[in-house]
């Protein structure tokens, strides 16, 4: 029997940009694997649209003129089993982690190529994190310098709780490796990997891989992109 076709990915885009807009359907039109829904420029518009399609994923921009797109992320992922990123061009790195913190898997920055903002799309739609590594550099760089000034770090424990093997795994995911990757590096199923993920993030209390990556970079478990050779 020939293998069933897999559904495209159903893409809402949320932007105040007419050019932004109209770039963003030619790029995904030209997807065979990925389909556009709808198009907001708007809160109630992208609220209204998300309840009705039901996308799998939101594309966010954070500005949408008087509206900040941060706002409305936890009411897009109540109304459905979506999963936002976020486009941006703010360099702000607390509004970046604002924008993880309140549930988006993704953050990519607007002048970033085609090929990259695919690969965000395909990596979050099948339930990976997806950080833009200067975007990821500029996060820990805020949340690390107020770390720095602490006599003792609390997270101490957690981190120690882990066994080797959970901290090999969570460096490969750190390094963005999908979980039939890591299976594939350690040699192990990926029934066993997921079952350390979710020791990982019951052990250091993070709810998703985008939280897990921010906390070992912030801990000095993984090494940021930006400071690697």
């Amino acid at each position: 029997m020939p293998e069933p076709v897999a559904s495209p990915i159903r893409i809402l885009v949320v932007d105040d940009h007419a050019v932004v807009r109209t770039a963003l359907r030619m790029v995904i039109q030209n997807q065979p694997r990925m389909t556009m829904i709808g198009e907001a420029t708007t809160r109630a518009e992208a609220l209204d649209l998300n309840s009705r399609e039901r996308p799998d994923i939101v594309l966010l921009d954070i500005d949408l003129g008087g509206e900040n797109g941060l706002d409305f992320i936890p009411e897009l992922l109540s109304a459905c089993e979506c999963r936002v990123i976020v486009l941006t061009g703010v360099r702000d790195p607390e509004v970046h982690y604002r924008a993880v913190k309140l549930g988006a898997l993704g953050l990519v920055q607007k002048e970033r190529a085609v090929d990259v903002l695919i690969d965000a799309i395909e990596r979050v739609h099948a339930g990976e994190a997806w950080l833009d590594p200067s975007l990821t550099a500029r996060v820990l760089s805020e949340v690390s310098s107020a770390g720095k000034n602490k006599k003792a770090d609390p997270e101490e424990a957690k981190i120690a709780s882990l066994t080797d093997r959970e901290r090999e795994v969570l460096m490969l995911v750190s390094e963005g490796l999908k979980n039939k990757e890591i299976a594939e590096r350690l040699f192990i199923s990926e029934w066993t990997v997921r079952h350390h993920i979710t020791s990982i993030f019951s052990k250091l209390e993070v709810s998703d891989r985008v939280e897990l990556i921010l906390y070992a970079y912030r801990h000095g478990i993984a090494i940021p992109p930006s400071s690697r050779s």
